[in-house]
């Protein structure tokens, strides 16, 4: 098994950036795949970043140029690194682990996390 623990998450003015962490613990030899995935209210769950074992990456057009995915696989642990946020990026973040071959399908991730919220508003 497989534990995803976010950290990270909470109020930040428009503009302004986070950092979110993803801890994993567990048979974390078994993940290639990492991700971060963003649920708003009353919205379905979408891709924000992928980053595979090797380090590719897969960005949502709505956060490129403005996020940044990285993964330190001596730590276990994968990040999202956030600037010029928008109130359109308020959601719950949740960190996505993937045992197969790189995607962003999120149906496809085996392993979630319980999700940190941002908020960004004035």
């Amino acid at each position: 098994q497989v534990q995803l623990v976010e950290s990270g998450g909470g109020l930040v003015q428009p503009g302004g950036s986070l950092r979110l962490s993803c801890a994993a613990s567990g048979t974390i030899y078994s993940i290639n795949t990492m991700g971060w995935y963003r649920q708003a209210p009353g919205k379905q769950r979408e891709l924000v970043a992928v980053i595979s074992s090797s380090g590719s990456t897969n960005y949502a057009d709505s956060v490129k140029d403005r996020f940044t995915i990285s993964r330190d696989n001596a730590k276990n642990t994968v990040y999202l690194q956030m600037h010029s946020l928008k109130p359109e990026d308020t959601a719950v973040y949740y960190c996505a682990g993937r045992q197969g071959p790189f995607s962003t399908n999120s149906y496809l991730y085996n392993y979630w996390g319980q999700g940190t919220q941002v908020t960004v508003s004035s």
